[in-house]
């Protein structure tokens, strides 16, 4: 049986960094999934997201102020 799905625990400094991340960006405003899968974007080194959102990943930056690569 293959694993489709993989969770991945949030430590305690990925959640302050998703709050602070919401307050960087309410004026979008970003919401706590985004907030979270920004997070998990930095600890992994990924900059490809596939998503619907390119308004909101189109504004959010990893760090150093590297901008999302979005799919489709």
């Amino acid at each position: 049986m293959m694993n489709w799905v993989t969770l991945v625990p949030s430590s305690v400094a990925n959640l302050a960094t998703a709050k602070h991340l919401m307050q960087k960006y309410s004026d979008l405003p970003m919401d706590f999934a985004n907030a979270t899968l920004v997070c998990l974007a930095q600890d992994l080194a990924v900059r490809h997201v596939v998503t619907f959102d390119r308004r909101g990943f189109g504004v959010y930056r990893l760090r150093p102020g590297k901008a999302f690569i979005i799919l489709p």
